[in-house]
């Protein structure tokens, strides 16, 4: 299968105006603002894209956005997982007629989960496409745990290339799947970002997160690539407490979004309802903490 993904992958807020309406100007804005900021590739319709949210009308529309302003300078992953597996084939194909050059795949959530059921499923969306998956490891929302002999298995299957790992402690979950696995599951971190240095330390491809500062994480990436660790370690540390800070749970969607409004990357902050307000104290606390980090300073070493 085509495109071989790898580096930083933002996945993409989705921008909403006033009326709490997709507001797709800013999400083309958002779009060329990460590609500005270096990102190696655009991950959408995820958990912070609030795709659980959006209609299914709007989520061909903002796929068929992102990937019309790509414009295939960078890879395009959508997310595709369902609660069934003809619903999840159904996204899946869409996406690549749409022109996404991978998906990323959920688990369902089943009242009694067991691991062959989860397997059949993959199995039968990766031969619906030809387009490779990315199989979302993230227990929390999904309810489902990936073992790393089980991602081992599913690496079996042709043309499910990549897990992105959110079940903690992740760096050694990555760990015990290369070991597993080898180069036929190839790993992306996520956590927003928090442990992103340990995670491309273990061994992970890159990192598919929503950080506000994502040129940062792609400078982290590149020192990385060049064997620049101890640089990559030094940036990456000195910009923590803001990466902390942002993946407050329930509360990290409303940070990002102030501060991508901050940044001039979309027009509103608004998060579609029910969602947690950022409510003063922590917009105070924001306040502290991007006076504080010097982020031309930061980038400029």
């Amino acid at each position: 299968m085509g495109t071989v993904m790898k580096g930083i992958s933002a996945i993409l807020a989705t921008p909403f105006d006033t009326q709490r309406k997709v507001d797709f100007d800013s999400l083309r804005k958002l779009v060329e603002f990460e590609i500005k900021a270096g990102v190696h590739g655009i991950t959408l319709l995820g958990i912070l894209g609030e795709v659980m949210r959006l209609s299914e009308p709007e989520k061909r529309e903002v796929t068929k956005t992102v990937v019309d302003q790509v414009n295939g300078r960078i890879p395009v992953v959508s997310g595709t997982g369902a609660t069934g597996t003809e619903l999840a084939i159904m996204y899946s194909k869409e996406a690549e007629e749409l022109g996404a050059d991978s998906i990323m795949v959920a688990p369902p959530r089943l009242a009694k989960p067991n691991e062959d059921a989860i397997f059949n499923y993959y199995n039968d969306i990766a031969h619906a496409v030809d387009i490779p998956i990315v199989v979302q490891d993230e227990p929390v929302t999904y309810g489902f745990h990936f073992s790393p002999e089980f991602l081992a298995r599913l690496s079996q299957i042709e043309g499910v290339e990549y897990a992105k790992i959110e079940d903690a402690p992740s760096p050694n979950k990555i760990t015990k799947i290369r070991k597993l696995a080898g180069d036929k599951m190839k790993i992306f971190g996520g956590f927003g970002g928090l442990y992103a240095f340990e995670e491309l330390s273990r061994g992970a491809c890159g990192v598919m997160t929503g950080f506000a500062y994502p040129e940062v994480l792609v400078k982290v990436y590149e020192n990385m690539s060049q064997g620049k660790k101890e640089s990559a370690r030094e940036l990456f540390y000195r910009v923590l407490p803001l990466i902390k800070f942002e993946a407050q749970p329930l509360l990290s969607l409303a940070i990002r979004k102030e501060i991508l409004r901050r940044r001039g990357a979309i027009a509103t902050a608004v998060v579609r309802e029910p969602a947690t307000k950022l409510d003063p104290e922590s917009a105070s606390e924001l306040d502290e903490l991007m006076a504080r980090i010097n982020l031309t300073d930061l980038l400029s070493n």
